[in-house]
């Protein structure tokens, strides 16, 4: 028994490893990979950061409120504006990085390499498995590298307000982020044949994912019904809890910061409004702690969906 035990563990093992090696060895893939992320980075900070520090001023003179530039006041709510953005970019990378590290599946469908898998004495469970093992660590890898860049981001800005309770929830959030997407993806990839087709699908992820999980915008700025949409995309709540994890300490600060401010409370009150971490679920304002119980349902869900259609990843890998 301990026997088959650990050769069971050896075969899951050496599949896993496989694939690292594989998907390791394409140098330029794996760059790319990793730079897709960094780049929506860069776009933020070159080009769209000073946008959304303007909507701030915008709200800074509806609500009447006096704060000069480079105050500390200021300083708190760009570091604010800041983390929602980088949050939310962080959360996008775990449905972008999930879904192309997905090329190696249709590249083993694609060239055969599945067909020798199925003749072999593999059990179909645990090549289906090891690509979810293998698909949830380099997601996850690359995410972190993402992530440091972020804390560097605001560190390098004065801007870093977390403490190491934030830190460890950034991580959990990244953690249960990672195993929502890489479900997702794997059970989205099980029906893709081609590598074609999935290039297609990379492409109308990257730029539809980020406006469906609320990465780029408030949802609050959407049609009520597009809203509404938003609530059945997993990474919809990924991307608040991330939030949450990323802002509250900064809130909190923020918020003692604007008590002694006229009409400041008014002004936290829009901010958040826009810059947030809580969602809206047809019409029911929805907490953080809800937000987590609504992901870890969505885990459950994605991990039954993907037992029924690992038989038909498994038929459509033994039919390449």
């Amino acid at each position: 028994m301990k026997r088959k035990i650990s050769d069971a563990i050896n075969v899951f093992y050496q599949l896993t490893k496989r694939h690292f090696l594989v998907f390791f060895k394409n140098k330029i893939r794996v760059f790319y990979t990793m730079m897709v992320p960094l780049i929506i980075i860069a776009v933020y900070i070159v080009f769209l950061r000073q946008l959304e520090l303007n909507t701030v001023k915008n709200i800074l003179l509806e609500e009447n409120v006096l704060i000069s530039e480079g105050s500390s006041e200021m300083k708190m709510i760009e570091s604010v504006v800041d983390s929602w953005m980088l949050s939310g970019i962080l959360t996008l990378s775990t449905i972008t990085i999930s879904i192309q590290t997905n090329n190696i599946i249709i590249n083993d469908k694609e060239n055969g390499v599945n067909r020798d898998f199925a003749s072999s004495p593999i059990s179909r469970n645990f090549l289906i498995g090891s690509y979810f093992v293998f698909n949830f660590i380099v997601t996850l890898l690359i995410c972190l590298i993402v992530l440091v860049v972020c804390l560097l981001y605001l560190a390098f800005m004065g801007e870093f307000h977390l403490n190491f309770v934030d830190i460890l929830e950034i991580l959990g959030v990244l953690i249960l982020s990672t195993i929502t997407s890489t479900l997702m993806t794997i059970f989205i990839c099980s029906f893709i044949k081609k590598e074609s087709t999935l290039a297609s699908i990379i492409a109308i992820f990257s730029a539809v994912a980020g406006f469906l999980i609320g990465a780029y915008m408030p949802l609050s700025m959407f049609h009520p019904i597009l809203r509404n949409v938003c609530c059945f995309v997993p990474g919809t709540y990924s991307c608040g809890m991330m939030r949450f994890a990323f802002m509250d300490t900064g809130l909190n600060e923020l918020t003692n910061m604007l008590q002694n401010i006229e009409n400041g409370p008014a002004l936290l009150e829009a901010l958040t409004e826009n810059f947030g971490f809580s969602l809206e679920v047809f019409g029911y304002d929805l907490e953080v702690g809800y937000q987590a119980i609504v992901n870890i349902v969505c885990v459950v869900i994605l991990a039954v969906m993907n037992i029924f259609s690992a038989k038909y990843l498994a038929k459509v890998t033994s039919n390449s």
